[in-house]
C-alpha cells in the first residue's frame, strides 16, 4: 500500500523550500540524520555524529546515505566537506553499479564542494548512495558534512531527514504500533511474536504486551546477547517496588523515558521460532496493582536454561518462564491502554531491515472469559509523520499482524488505520493459575 500522505508531505515540505527561485538550488542532505557505516573489516574508526562523518581513515569502510527520491531521473551529486590531515585524496562515490572516483582537493578548506557527477535514477524509493575512500597521501580521506543533489531526478522532491534536534531519533528509525482495544477487567492478556529469519538485526526490541504503565517483550542487545524484558514505570506520587522475581530474572531500576522497575531474562530467543507473552493486572485489594509476566518457548527449547521448576512449568508444549511481579502503588486497575510496537533503538543499526509477525492475542477476565482480539489500530511516532524516514509498514496476513521498520524500503503504508486478522476461534491451552512462581 502507498503511503501517500507521507510521502507527499515530503515532497511539499522540500518544493516549498525550493519555489523560492527559478533555478532551484541543490539540495543539501546532512549526513548526521541520514548516513551509515554499513561495512568495514575491523572495528571503525570512522564516526557519524549530528555535524556529518568524521576520523575517515579506512578503505574498508562503506559510508552509506540514504535518501528518498520521488521521481526517476539524472542525480548530479556532490560532496560537501574539506579535506583536513592530507593534501590531497581520492574517493569513490556508487549508487548500485554506477561509480565514480572524485579527487577532493584543496586541502584544509571546510565546505568545499566537490562534484562527483550525475548518476541515472530508474525509479522512485530510497536511493542508497556509498562513499568508500580510495587513496590519500596522509592517512585521512576528509570530514563530509552533507552530499547535494540536483538534477531532474530531485524535481519531485527529495525525503530525508532534515530536523538536526532529532538526528538521533532519525538514525534509529520509525518505530510502529499496534493498539488492542480488551473488554474492561481483563485480567491476563495472551499473545505471540514470530520473527522471521534474518529479521532479527543488533538493537531491535519487539514488545508484545503492553500496556498503560508498562510493557514486556524480546530485544537482541548485541550480536550474542538476547534479552526478555519485563518494565513497569512509577507512578506520579510513589514508586514501583519488586514483590517476587524468577530464579533467573536481574532485576534494576530504569530511567531516561520515564522511572520504574525493569526486570529481565538472558534468553537465546530465536527468529522462526514462535514465542509467548502473559502478563496479570491484578488489584491488591489495598489499593495497588500487581504486574506479572510470563514467557513461553517451545518444549525443548533451553534458551531460557531452566528456571529450577522442571515438569511443573511445562504446559501443552510450551515451558513458561516467570519475569517478575512488581507492584505499582496507589491504583487499582485491570489490564487497559494494550499495545504492541516493533522499535529499533540502537541508531547504527538503523539501516538494516526488521520485521514482526504478532498473533493471537487474547485477553482474560478476572473471571475467566477469553476474548479473542482480531483487531489492531496502527501508527506510528513522530519519525515517521514528521517525514523524517518512510520506511514503516503493517498489516494483517490470515491470522497475523505484522509490523515492518528500517531498510529503507519502498513504499510505506500510512499510519493511523485499522488492521483486521482471522480469528483462530479456540484459546490457547494455558492453565494460568499452574503458572510458574519462581
Amino acid at each position: 500500500m502507498q503511503n501517500f500522505g507521507y510521502r507527499i508531505g515530503g515532497l511539499l515540505l522540500v518544493s516549498g523550500l525550493l519555489a523560492a527561485s527559478v533555478e532551484a538550488a541543490p539540495t543539501t542532505v546532512p549526513l548526521g540524520g541520514n548516513t551509515y557505516i554499513t561495512q568495514s573489516k575491523n572495528k571503525p574508526d570512522e564516526s557519524i555524529d549530528n555535524t556529518g562523518l568524521h576520523n575517515w581513515d579506512s578503505s574498508s569502510t562503506t559510508i552509506s546515505t540514504y535518501v528518498d527520491v520521488l521521481q526517476p531521473g539524472d542525480l548530479q551529486v556532490s560532496l560537501v566537506g574539506g579535506l583536513f590531515g592530507s593534501t590531497q585524496s581520492t574517493v569513490r562515490v556508487s549508487i548500485g553499479d554506477q561509480s565514480k572516483i572524485i579527487s577532493l582537493a584543496p586541502a584544509g578548506i571546510a565546505n568545499s564542494v566537490f562534484p562527483a557527477g550525475t548518476f541515472t535514477i530508474n525509479q522512485p524509493g530510497y536511493v542508497k548512495i556509498d562513499l568508500q575512500g580510495v587513496s590519500n597521501d596522509a592517512g585521512y580521506f576528509g570530514d563530509i558534512s552533507a552530499l547535494q543533489l540536483d538534477g531532474s531526478a530531485t524535481a519531485g522532491g527529495l525525503l530525508f531527514a532534515n530536523d538536526p534536534d532529532n538526528f538521533y531519533w532519525s538514525r534509529r528509525g520509525p518505530s510502529v504500533h499496534l493498539g488492542f482495544d480488551v473488554p474492561a477487567a481483563t485480567e491476563y492478556f495472551y499473545s505471540e511474536i514470530t520473527v522471521p529469519v534474518g529479521q532479527d538485526p543488533v538493537g531491535t526490541y519487539y514488545m508484545a504486551n503492553g500496556f498503560n504503565v508498562g510493557y514486556f517483550g524480546m530485544q537482541v542487545n548485541a550480536p550474542n546477547k538476547r534479552w526478555i524484558l519485563f518494565s513497569v514505570w512509577d507512578p506520579t506520587s510513589g514508586s514501583t517496588t519488586l514483590v517476587t522475581k524468577g530464579n533467573q530474572t536481574l532485576v534494576d531500576n530504569f530511567g531516561g523515558e520515564g522511572t520504574g522497575g525493569q526486570s529481565h531474562m538472558i534468553c537465546n530467543w530465536v527468529a522462526g521460532s514462535t514465542y509467548r507473552f502473559i502478563t496479570r493486572a491484578q488489584p491488591d485489594g489495598q489499593g495497588n496493582t500487581l504486574f506479572s509476566a510470563w514467557f513461553g518457548t517451545p518444549q525443548g527449547d533451553n534458551a531460557c536454561g531452566d528456571n529450577g521448576q522442571g515438569a511443573n512449568q511445562i504446559q501443552a508444549g510450551v515451558k513458561w518462564n516467570f519475569l517478575a511481579t512488581w507492584k505499582y502503588p496507589g491504583t487499582s486497575m485491570y489490564h487497559k491502554g494494550m499495545y504492541s510496537f516493533l522499535e529499533g533503538f540502537n541508531p547504527d543499526t538503523g539501516y538494516l531491515g526488521r520485521r514482526g509477525n504478532f498473533g493471537n492475542e487474547w485477553a482474560i477476565s478476572s473471571t475467566g472469559e477469553w476474548t479473542e482480539i482480531t483487531s489492531a489500530w496502527y501508527d506510528v511516532d513522530p519519525t515517521g509523520y514528521n517525514n523524517q524516514r518512510a520506511d514503516f509498514a503493517g498489516g494483517a496476513i490470515d491470522n497475523q499482524f505484522y509490523l515492518r521498520n528500517d531498510g529503507f524500503f519502498t513504499p510505506s503504508v500510512a499510519s493511523h488505520q485499522w488492521f483486521y486478522r482471522q480469528a483462530n476461534g479456540t484459546h490457547p491451552s494455558v492453565d494460568l493459575s499452574s503458572l510458574p512462581q519462581q
